[in-house]
């Protein structure tokens, strides 16, 4: 879908700063446009250094023709650049429930445009993407999605909380592929050793105690111990919005951004503006999370990876057709084997399975956003779920959608792997005295 008219310089004054990730830059609505009300715009960005790739996948290689081909709306949406809008439609939402994604509507914009809300935007934005990235201002289109952080038509007085939480992974792989060396990853989450990276890097002050298989246990116990670590170290994997402006959590910069004092500020105005103490809202959104099946749907997309990268490696260099780098350097006669045998599989077996790795992948990096507003007393008729808060004796209406639901490009592969491990190289030699228990 495609919005009538082009956004110009003029139309730059109504749009702030909300947040960004590697890929993409959102802004706010501002103005009094009745289609834009209520929207967020959601701008391609480009790295300035310009021997990285761009994290985003615009155009499809040959390969990749391969890989999503018996898709038509994909290899369309190639052509007229609105690919992320048709991944998440046609890709994800098939996993993930149509009712849970968003893929908005493209709109034109001038450079003009882009060149003026990059000069706005640029005090607002966090150091650290300033220097590594810029909106590209090439770009003919942007998508325009509903802001999920707030309620549409919301009653006048009714404030609206909106939660945005970024999972990771919700499960430990088993993979015959994985290396003797590396059956760590069999006991101890991936986000818990990319935290020691990450801290021995500078990346962070201090590693989280959030726990993602907490959080994707279906304990309604385990969920609520994940939102309060989560609480505790924010990181980037958790943002709190009151009527749609960011009141806890980073703008996207660093992930190590929220100072304790933001904490209490929080934690008053959330308070103040709903009524709900920290317990209660902490309970609120344990009991949401226990009750929706969204992390359900998440998990099990996630688990379409059932060979890691370890074995799916192998098969991106069958669909290439170039040596696998990965056997060349092996002395394990049973791996060998192992992958002597992936190295046979036809090649529509090899597409589908990494297919299902790719896929896998947007769903462990992807967001929720979880938003919250009090029921009027004696409503009945509502589009939306709800729960009810026994603390407070109050039923708050609830919606979740996905968010950053980009196709990852099949030439990142060799970083995939590559990254892996290091996170589990470095975490056995330096980090493997401090997994306390399993899945910590």
């Amino acid at each position: 879908m495609e919005m009538d008219g082009v956004l110009q310089a003029a139309d730059a004054k109504d749009w702030v700063y909300k947040g960004e990730g590697a890929a993409n830059l959102i802004l706010s609505y501002t103005g009094s446009s009745p289609s834009m009300l209520g929207k967020v715009l959601r701008l391609k960005k480009i790295l300035k250094n310009k021997s990285q790739r761009a994290p985003s996948c615009i155009v499809f290689s040959s390969h990749e023709q391969l890989l999503w081909g018996h898709i038509p709306e994909l290899v369309e949406s190639v052509k007229q650049d609105c690919l992320a809008q048709a991944y998440a439609v046609h890709v994800m939402s098939q996993h993930l429930g149509a009712n849970h994604v968003d893929g908005g509507v493209r709109v034109r914009v001038s450079r003009d445009f882009l060149e003026l809300v990059e000069k706005n935007v640029l005090s607002s934005r966090p150091a650290g993407r300033v220097n590594a990235s810029s909106i590209d201002n090439t770009a003919d289109a942007a998508l325009l999605i509903a802001d999920h952080s707030l309620f549409s038509g919301n009653p006048k007085g009714s404030s609206c909380i909106a939660v945005e939480i970024k999972a990771k992974c919700g499960f430990l792989p088993s993979s015959e592929y994985i290396s003797e060396d590396n059956t760590i990853k069999k006991q101890v989450t991936r986000y818990k050793m990319h935290q020691h990276l990450k801290f021995y890097q500078g990346e962070i002050s201090k590693t989280s105690e959030y726990n993602p298989l907490d959080l994707f246990s279906g304990s309604k116990e385990r969920i609520c111990m994940a939102i309060k670590s989560l609480f505790s170290t924010p990181q980037n994997n958790l943002r709190i919005f009151v009527n749609g402006s960011l009141a806890f959590g980073g703008m996207g910069g660093g992930a190590d951004s929220v100072h304790p004092a933001d904490t209490l500020k929080c934690l008053e105005d959330l308070s103040k503006i709903s009524g709900l103490k920290l317990p209660d809202f902490t309970e609120l959104l344990s009991e949401t999370i226990f009750r929706s099946e969204v992390l359900g749907n998440l998990l099990a997309t996630q688990k379409l990876d059932d060979h890691d990268i370890e074995g799916v490696i192998h098969l991106y260099y069958n669909i290439i057709s170039q040596p696998c780098l990965v056997c060349k350097n092996l002395t394990d006669v049973e791996l060998l084997r192992k992958y002597t045998f992936l190295h046979s599989l036809p090649l529509d077996k090899s597409l589908k399975i990494v297919r299902d790795f790719l896929i896998s992948a947007t769903a462990k990096d992807c967001s929720l956003m979880i938003s919250f507003r009090p029921r009027e007393n004696g409503s009945t008729d509502s589009e939306y779920d709800s729960v009810f808060l026994e603390s407070v004796k109050r039923t708050y209406e609830y919606k979740a959608y996905f968010l950053d639901l980009d196709v990852k490009p099949l030439d990142k592969m060799e970083h995939y792997f590559k990254l892996d491990q290091r996170i589990v190289n470095f975490y056995t030699r330096n980090g493997g005295g401090l997994a306390i228990s399993k899945g910590q």
